[in-house]
């Protein structure tokens, strides 16, 4: 699972450091994309990169998959995950496995302890060796009548590694930068292969403070050790 991610730096300077060659400029002149943002919500414009024409694209895209047949964005569940054992065989996926992969950059992400009696407990996972790293998504553009078209994403998810099991039994799929290409489909087929929990040392994770649930909490204050605060 995966409900609440960091992106710690403007939009448009993360996708290009995913290799965007092109960049939308929604990304570079958006008040809120263009600045760093610690508690991005299903439902929210997110930067994406996937393959183009002309190269990779660095665009934006609203956080929650809209399958084809929805008549409106609130038709059917949100669905704002994908769970990579069966994404290939889901009828609202399984075209945009195949054929509409992408990256999500991402600075961290959040989970709340899944055996805490409420109010769960959240936890700040970021990558312990690099400032941004990438999810695994998969996206659709969707138009019904009576609403603009627009171009949605979710996030891939697999079973939780030893590291995440304490807190969750699901995991973010991430993808290295040497397997970006091959996701996208880039490089041939053999994207299957990359969908697999992280090693157990990938992510570093400390306790937060509750106010993260909330998505009225927005400030980098949010991802400070709960035990660190004065």
């Amino acid at each position: 699972m995966c409900g609440r991610f960091v992106l710690d730096t403007a939009a448009a300077q993360a996708v290009a450091a995913l290799g965007a060659e092109t960049v939308s400029d929604v990304l570079e002149d958006d008040p809120v994309l263009s600045r760093p943002r610690y508690n991005i919500c299903p439902t929210q414009t997110v930067p994406v990169v996937r393959a183009g024409e002309e190269g990779r694209e660095g665009v934006p895209m609203r956080w929650g998959f809209l399958p084809h047949w929805y008549k409106t964005p609130t038709d059917g569940p949100l669905l704002i995950n994908a769970r990579s054992e069966t994404v290939a065989e889901k009828p609202a996926f399984r075209a945009a496995c195949r054929e509409r992969r992408c990256l999500i950059p991402a600075s961290g992400f959040y989970e709340w302890r899944a055996s805490d009696p409420k109010p769960k407990t959240p936890f700040y996972f970021h990558a312990a060796q690099a400032p941004l790293f990438a999810f695994a998504g998969i996206w659709q553009r969707w138009s019904a009548e009576g609403h603009e078209p627009v171009e949605t994403c979710a996030i891939l998810t697999c079973d939780a590694n030893d590291a995440m099991r304490p807190i969750h039994h699901r995991l973010p799929v991430v993808i290295h930068e040497e397997s970006h290409g091959l996701w996208l489909g880039e490089e041939g087929k053999g994207a299957a292969r990359l969908m697999r929990a992280v090693p157990d040392d990938y992510f570093a994770m400390h306790e937060v403070d509750r106010a993260v649930s909330s998505n009225r909490s927005t400030g980098p204050q949010l991802i400070e050790p709960v035990e660190g605060r004065a």
